[in-house]
């Protein structure tokens, strides 16, 4: 009874408009916060990817004048020498309209050896040799010649000069060495400071599963940079529709309002998932436990369009591969016990995602402003099709 009276109190005061007033995402709600639960699973006790222990994320938000609106945002999967001790690892494209810096390297050998970083489009090149520089510097990596910086991208052109590539070396590395575990920021922050989802804000968003002791205990998370369209659906319920701002709404609809604001009847743009767990799994599970990521990215109403790069970053905290040695804990869960973990990662990525938005504050930048998802508007919505009460 407390519980579903607390919730109901937290959608009088959306509802009222609270939380839409401040400026910073710590005053908007994460899914769960406005009754929203999506899946069977529960959560892990931050509902992030640093409920994998271990993982860390750093974030560094970047906004200066008018027109810049960028970020980095790194992801750890263990606090140690990467290169020294490399983490299995697989990428999964859904669809490759993107600039994902090394996933040759890691599909290839099943390994990432580099700290997941994070950025604008065109910052790419140049926030892969500001890692290649922060990994050559690090200590017992002196010898080292040849490096697989593992940097993805989504394109916030709308609100950011991404042109001008703003991105600094203080900022790459600043959001490395300042990566930390516990609670991780959401929203128009780092990487997801210009970046836009389903024509409302979008950024950085992050949700975990736990399994059940009896079906190994494992835990998973995912992390989102969201940047892409179609027609938002929050657990089942059409708010996009609802809302009347979709992709190919102009095109279907009988009284167009000619409204061509970013994103409105548009999808392209881009996402980057990023899966941790603690699972003892492979490359080929890793692969697979990827692909599978891309459910739950059409939950939320993806149209995965021609111009949208679709990428899945997946990594193991559980056996590392040593560099000096070249060898490793072979150990691998059997393929029969990979179901329970595919549902993990189908539900922690559609939430994730829609912490992303939720989460987002309205941004102007470049002579544009996208407004964030109005909280009062989207739970009328819910209660009306009976996903909150």
């Amino acid at each position: 009874m407390m519980q579903r009276t607390a919730v109901a109190l937290t959608i009088i005061a959306l509802a009222a408009g609270l939380f839409g007033q401040t400026s910073g995402s710590s005053m908007r709600p994460r899914a769960r916060d406005i009754g929203i639960r999506t899946g069977v699973l529960p959560t892990g006790d931050l509902n992030s990817i640093t409920d994998v222990a271990g993982v860390k994320v750093g974030q560094t938000t970047i906004i200066r004048g008018d027109n810049v609106r960028t970020g980095v945002t790194t992801i750890l999967p263990h606090g140690g020498n990467l290169f020294q001790e490399k983490v299995p690892g697989a990428i999964f494209v859904g669809n490759g309209f993107g600039k994902l810096a090394g996933s040759t390297q890691v599909n290839e050998l099943g390994e990432i050896e580099t700290p997941i970083v994070l950025t604008s489009t065109l910052s790419v090149p140049k926030t892969a040799d500001l890692l290649i520089d922060y990994m050559l510097g690090l200590k017992g990596n002196e010898n080292v010649r040849s490096i697989n910086p593992l940097v993805a991208e989504t394109n916030d052109g709308g609100l950011n000069d991404g042109r001008g590539r703003h991105v600094s070396r203080e900022d790459v590395f600043s959001s490395i060495t300042n990566a930390k575990s516990g609670s991780v920021e959401e929203g128009s922050v780092g990487a997801g400071t210009g970046t836009v989802a389903f024509g409302w804000k979008g950024g950085i968003g992050t949700s975990s599963r736990k399994l059940p002791t009896s079906l190994g205990g494992y835990t998973l998370g995912v992390l989102v940079q969201s940047n892409f369209g179609g027609v938002l659906t929050v657990d089942g319920a059409p708010v996009g529709v609802e809302l009347k701002k979709h992709y190919l709404r102009e095109a279907v609809s009988s009284t167009p309002n000619g409204n061509k604001d970013l994103g409105s009847d548009k999808a392209d743009g881009s996402i980057i998932i990023v899966i941790a767990t603690d699972a003892p799994l492979d490359h080929r599970q890793l692969n697979r436990l990827a692909s599978r990521a891309m459910s739950g990215l059409a939950r939320t109403g993806s149209s995965m369009t021609n111009g949208s790069g679709d990428y899945v970053i997946a990594f193991s905290t559980a056996n590392r591969i040593n560099a000096s040695q070249n060898v490793r804990d072979v150990k691998i869960l059997g393929n029969d016990a990979m179901s329970p973990l595919f549902q993990a990662v189908i539900e922690a990525t559609e939430e994730a995602i829609i912490n992303s938005i939720l989460r987002a504050t309205t941004v102007t930048g470049n002579g544009r402003t996208v407004e964030a998802l109005p909280i009062d508007k989207l739970t009328e919505i819910l209660a009306r099709y009976g996903k909150i009460k």
